[in-house]
């Protein structure tokens, strides 16, 4: 691990404040590089992973996550974890599409709406992909597993919009494909954090924000808008987890596979948790968090249609993109679709894993 020791004598006092007594003196420490937070379910995913990992493997490594972006920024992770900044992260495939091509099919709506689906489709087509694997490998990282927005839905201040007509003039924070198609359909796209969108919709800067149920609860956009239109039309599903190929070379086989493991685990444990979070926050915001209620509404199914026809484009340009890289594109979309014929036939069939338990 030469890269992550030069990291290691320069936060050496975080590292070792972060490290539990009930660690052992032998435990290798991985540097987790984060954008987010940590609060709220995707917080609780990344801290799930690594317990996860300590679990497996004995307390044989330990995690020094670095929230809020004190390492660096979300454009920058991938770049960051390459260059051996940290040890693992998340990586958002929107920001840098051209290096993370195969990978952002995950943010196409031809993942559809289910949280789990989506997860389990890319993370086979992930794991089980060589050329993808190769592509990784020269940019000098390791992917691990995967995470989802969940369902992309659209919140807003004043009139509601429920149809393409409704959409038009309406000042909307969107981003990717689903943006661009807004942008299309009338909207003025306005540019900007989501988690900027709070302030601008207070302020009327925005009418509405593309945006997920659990998130319009947990950062409290209900108390500045009146209504959230369920659109359940795809999702951004290209945030995973990577490593640093070098410092995931280094470690001991049985290290290796348990972090391979757990990102299989992700889709389970995080799509339980997504189908969670989200039936909970609509059912709150629908009846009042400290008074304040918004209306949960439905786009008009024809009007629906219409809109996803208008983004079928964007998959096109995925396939054109893929196949300037070197991939074949063609093949992998038909392949990922098939795959989210698969798990909605598993789950159709033999209902969420955790439903058994």
């Amino acid at each position: 691990m030469k890269k992550s020791m030069i990291k290691y004598a320069g936060i050496a006092a975080l590292t070792l404040a972060a490290v539990s007594s009930t660690v052992p003196a032998s435990a290798t420490t991985l540097i987790s590089g984060q954008s987010t937070s940590g609060r709220g379910p995707f917080g609780a995913g990344i801290e799930w992973f690594n317990d996860e990992v300590k679990k497996r493997t004995d307390n044989a490594v330990d995690f020094d996550i670095q929230w809020g972006g004190a390492l660096f920024k979300a454009p920058a992770a991938r770049q960051s974890i390459a260059d051996g900044i940290a040890d693992l992260g998340i990586v958002i495939g929107a920001y840098t599409p051209r290096e993370m091509v195969a990978y952002s099919i995950s943010d196409l709506p031809v993942m559809g709406a289910d949280p789990w689906v989506s997860m389990k489709a890319t993370q086979e087509f992930m794991t089980t992909e060589p050329s993808i694997k190769q592509q990784l490998a020269e940019q000098n990282l390791v992917y691990l597993g995967t995470y989802t927005t969940s369902a992309i839905q659209l919140i807003c201040k004043g009139d509601p919009v429920t149809t393409i007509e409704d959409i038009k003039g309406k000042k909307i924070r969107g981003i990717g494909v689903y943006g661009k198609t807004f942008k299309e359909l009338g909207a003025n796209l306005v540019s900007m954090s989501y988690y900027q969108s709070y302030q601008a919709l207070d302020t009327g800067l925005l009418d509405c924000t593309q945006g997920y149920s659990y998130a319009t609860k947990s950062l409290k956009h209900y108390e500045v808008t009146d209504s959230i239109t369920l659109l359940n039309w795809g999702q951004l599903g290209a945030l995973g987890m990577f490593m640093n190929k070098d410092t995931f070379d280094s470690l001991p086989e049985n290290v290796q596979k348990a972090l391979l493991d757990v990102g299989n685990d992700v889709p389970d444990y995080y799509g339980q948790r997504m189908n969670h979070e989200n039936d909970t926050a609509l059912k709150d915001m629908k009846e009042g968090i400290n008074g304040k209620s918004i209306d949960v509404l439905s786009f008009d199914p024809e009007d629906l249609k219409k809109v996803k026809k208008a983004g079928e484009k964007y998959i096109s340009d995925w396939v054109k993109n893929a196949n300037e890289a070197g991939l074949e594109g063609e093949r992998m979309l038909e392949r990922v679709k098939s795959l989210v014929v698969k798990y909605e036939k598993q789950r159709d069939e033999e209902g969420y894993p955790w439903a058994k338990k």
